[in-house]
This record gives C-alpha cells, structure tokens and sequence, in this order.
C-alpha cells in the first residue's frame, strides 16, 4: 500500500537535514528556509523571506544574481565549490548546489544547497578539545592530591615549630603557614569545581543580566555593555549560579582587554541541530560575549581554556578554564574567535537532550 505524504512531512525532513536548503522563486526572491538555513544566517525565516538572493547570501567572489538569471534561463544546474559566503560576523567556506525546478517545461524555482565545509572540523576540533580538556582535569587532580599531601604536613609542622619555639620565630612560621594556605587555595582553584551542578528550570537572559549588573559596577565609565538578546529562548535547566561564574569570569576577561576604552556585547541566539561532542542537540543557546578589544594572540588562541595560560603579566590563567569546566558540567561547549576589534566567546548550551 502506497502511503500518502503530507507536505508537512517533507518540511520535517528538510529541517532535520544537516545541510542547509532554500528556494527561490523565479523573481530570485527566498520562499523557503530550513532549519540549518536559519542558523547558517543567522536568524528566524521570517526575517528573510521574500528577500533578493542578493540580500540573503553574500558572496563576494561571485555574481549570484547572474548565475541564478542564467541557471533559470537555461534550465541546468551547476555548482560552486570552496566558495565564500559572508556572514554577520565571520566567512565561512562552502559547497554550494543549485538546482532548477520546473512546472510543466518551465522553469519556476531553484532550489539551493550549501554545504558548510569547515562544519565538520569545527566538530572535529569540538571533539579533540573536549578530550584534551577531559585529560588535562584528571592529570591536574592527581597532580593535585599528590601536592595536597606534603603540602598539608609542612603546614602542620609550622604550627607545632611555632608552638615549640613559643612565638620566637613568628614571623617565620606564619609565612610558611600562609604561603602553603595559598598554595592550597591555587590547587583547589586549578583543579575546578567538584561540587554538581544544582540545576533548575532558570532564565539564562536572568543570569546575563546579573553578570551585566556586577561588571557594569567594576568597570571604568567609558565601557559600554550592550545587549542582543533573542526572547524566544525558552527556560533551560541549568545551575543558575555556576553559569553566573563561568559568564562572569568570560565578561571580566573582555572588561580587562578592553582598559579604559571599549563595547562588550551581550548577545543571545538559538542554535538548531547543533553537534556537541558526540551529541547532537535539536536546540541549543548561544551566548556570544564580543569585545572591541585588541584580540587574542594567535599563538595563544588555540591554549587559553588551559589552566594557567594566559596572555596578561597580572593574569592566573585560571579564569577561562574554570569557566569551560563549568560549561562542561552543562553538556555545552565554549569556542573563540579572535580579530583586532573582534574577539568573540561564544558559549554553547544545550535545550533538552542530545541526539535527537
């Protein structure tokens, strides 16, 4: 029996494709957008609908117009690989396919695909970065233990020293006592927080705004903190105060590269068929942290979520690890890209389970 399909299913299906799909009419004018399409531009349909080709996809490279003019004259299709495409804030690299659609011997749409090329190594890294992070905590927890031990018997010797000697070389024990205090607080500071995550259905807008509220406080007057936020991000279950510290340890980061002078931005999107490590998530939040600072060095780009790397004579290097860490704990992810002017966290979260 052959079973009727109802074009509904079809959406479903396009929408669940991880390459991103559009149709245009025959005036070049955007009729349809899936899923992967919206999150490649960055925005709902609605924004887009009903725009030239032109105004939808920026391809400096080529003259798109042209091509679709003559791709619905002719009827044939074509490709273009390694092509750019410029988005809002990055260029990505893709494969791009389109294809005529006819009705009777006429020629009336074209469908597009495009195929992002560094996708796939974007969750390759994704996955490598997760893995080297995952072996660099247990080396730092034994590592850790191992220094905890002794640690803890040379503070102990200086207070019996101290009680022995009755006070007659205070000064002397009270510097060993309160460098191995602060040694003690440097160990349990790189080694992350051990405690769960203590999760609740929270507004992650909520959370922002507490971290744009103490920021906002330290910060000299001409930092400006500006906000993007997406409201149709819908509750998260999440532990409210750890994402405070992990946005809040990214902002003050942006805060001390800007100095005196700058714009934090505080942006919010929905992410749909976002790939996780090895979890694929139907909807995820991202929460971009941008700064118009001077950037991150490249030498340093790929090593800065390491404990006690970091850029700044003054810095522990401890910040963005922990805040990775915490992230971790909620199945998301922290990426960075970084220009002159530019520099961009961005913090991935996932909206209900993975693998769809």
């Amino acid at each position: 029996m052959r079973i009727k399909k109802e074009p509904a299913d079809y959406r479903q299906i396009l929408d669940s494709l991880t390459g991103a799909v559009f149709l245009f009419d025959d005036r070049m004018r955007l009729r349809y957008v899936n899923d992967a399409g919206e999150q490649l531009l960055g925005g709902s349909s609605r924004h887009f609908l009903n725009l030239h080709v032109t105004e939808v996809l920026n391809c400096p490279d080529i003259d798109i117009a042209g091509d679709f003019t003559r791709c619905l004259e002719s009827g044939v299709s074509y490709a273009q690989r390694d092509l750019i495409i410029d988005l809002n804030d990055a260029s990505i690299t893709v494969n791009f396919f389109v294809t005529p659609l006819f009705e009777g011997n006429e020629c009336t749409s074209l469908l597009v695909e495009i195929h992002q090329l560094d996708l796939q190594i974007r969750i390759s890294r994704e996955a490598q970065l997760l893995s080297q992070q995952h072996a660099s905590r247990l080396l730092l927890r034994g590592l850790a233990h191992e220094v905890k031990n002794p640690l803890g018997g040379i503070r102990g010797a200086a207070q019996l020293l101290d009680q022995e000697l009755n006070g007659k070389y205070d000064e002397y024990t009270r510097i060993i006592i309160e460098e191995s205090d602060r040694l003690q607080e440097l160990l349990d500071r790189i080694v992350g927080p051990n405690k769960p995550p203590q999760k609740s259905l929270s507004n992650i807008h909520k959370i922002l705004e507490r971290v744009r509220q103490l920021v906002q406080a330290e910060v000299p007057k001409g930092v400006t903190i500006n906000r993007d936020y997406d409201p149709s991000i819908p509750e998260m279950i999440c532990d409210p105060d750890q994402l405070i510290q992990a946005i809040l340890n990214i902002v003050r980061n942006a805060a001390q590269a800007i100095g005196n002078q700058g714009e934090i931005l505080l942006r919010t999107r929905v992410d749909r068929h976002m790939t996780i490590g090895s979890c694929r998530y139907k909807l995820t939040a991202k929460i971009d942290v941008v700064d118009s600072g001077p950037g991150i060095p490249k030498e340093l780009i790929g090593q800065i979520f390491y404990p006690l790397v970091t850029g700044r004579a003054e810095g522990t290097g401890l910040g963005l690890s922990i805040a990775q860490s915490l992230v971790n704990q909620h199945g998301g992810l922290i990426e960075c890209t970084s220009s002159p002017g530019n520099t961009v966290f961005s913090i991935f979260l996932p909206l209900g389970n993975g693998n769809e």
